[in-house]
């Protein structure tokens, strides 16, 4: 569909880099362990069948996927509208990767107009703020510094993200 109806926003898909694979994403993931260098996730919201992507043992089977020093980017939803879920999938993800980072942007056909990033490294210390290149191409959105300011959030969601899981008992 975005190559028929957005060919402009689509060239990335003629990159001979890039290869898309629609279908079980935790299938995928046991089928191809430590084969590559960066895994993103775009799913759907955490309802149904995509829950199981925001979910311990998927981000699980992704690390097994990467090569070392091999990155994460997936869907986190809004700090707006899921900061529970979001500071789960933080927590989860700290015990599995020595560097996680969330970060969100305006996109104004989301809900609430902020869609935010799980970001998973395998590399320690890793300064996921930092962008690691400038694009080689123009672009009408992305700048180095809005990467960085991506990674910038609000109090209550530094508080939220950085708390301890809630007593069980």
């Amino acid at each position: 569909m975005a190559k028929k109806h957005f060919p402009a926003m689509a060239v990335g898909f003629e990159s001979p880099k890039a290869t898309v694979h629609v279908g079980d994403g935790l299938a995928f993931m046991r089928a191809h362990p430590a084969e590559f260098d960066v895994i993103i996730t775009d799913s759907s919201d955490p309802i149904g069948p995509a829950s199981a992507l925001f979910d311990r043992d998927y981000y699980a089977l992704m690390r097994a996927a990467l090569r070392p020093g091999g990155i994460v980017c997936s869907q986190a939803e809004s700090v707006w509208l899921h900061l529970p879920l979001i500071a789960s999938m933080v927590r989860f993800c700290r015990e599995l990767y020595p560097t996680v980072a969330y970060a969100h942007a305006s996109v104004p056909t989301y809900p609430s107009g902020c869609m935010g990033f799980l970001l998973c490294s395998l590399q320690p210390g890793h300064d996921l703020a930092a962008p690691s290149r400038t694009p080689a191409w123009p672009t009408k959105f992305y700048t180095p510094a809005l990467h960085t300011a991506a990674f910038a959030l609000p109090q209550f969601a530094i508080d939220a993200l950085a708390a301890p899981a809630p007593d069980a008992t």
